[in-house]
């Protein structure tokens, strides 16, 4: 088994400025940092939209899975972080809408804020691959 530790990028400006990669790989483990709702352009997506921000959320991440040869299907757990928890159905229609058939672990949280005040919902997973 390949156990070499393989980092994958997402052009962050903040990856580097903090030292975090947007995924990284060890043997069949790949684990996916908090993705924000930012746009290729660096500025937050859906400002308002809950669901708008959870779906590019997981844009990201599914991104960055391929990158590190996984996918969505290899995915065994989620967490969606939001900012005001009374708000985890618009969460959950996303996830519901890439994770249906996938069912993984998930776990919905209420953070005080993030970074940017704008953010509404960040995502982070988990997957295997065998």
């Amino acid at each position: 088994m390949d156990h070499i530790r393989r980092t994958v990028g997402s052009g962050s400006p903040l990856e580097p400025r903090i030292g975090f990669s947007r995924a990284v790989r060890k043997g069949g483990h790949v684990a996916v940092a908090g993705t924000a709702p930012l746009g290729e352009d660096g500025a937050t997506v859906g400002r308002g939209d809950v669901h708008a921000q959870t779906v590019r959320c997981l844009d990201i991440a599914e991104a960055a899975l391929k990158a590190a040869g996984a996918s969505l299907e290899d995915v065994v757990r989620t967490r969606v972080m939001l900012t005001d928890v009374t708000r985890w159905e618009e969460a959950a229609r996303a996830h519901g809408e890439r994770f249906a058939s996938v069912r993984p672990a998930c776990t919905f949280v209420e953070v005080s804020r993030f970074i940017d005040p704008d953010w509404l919902v960040e995502v982070e997973l988990d997957a295997i691959v065998d």
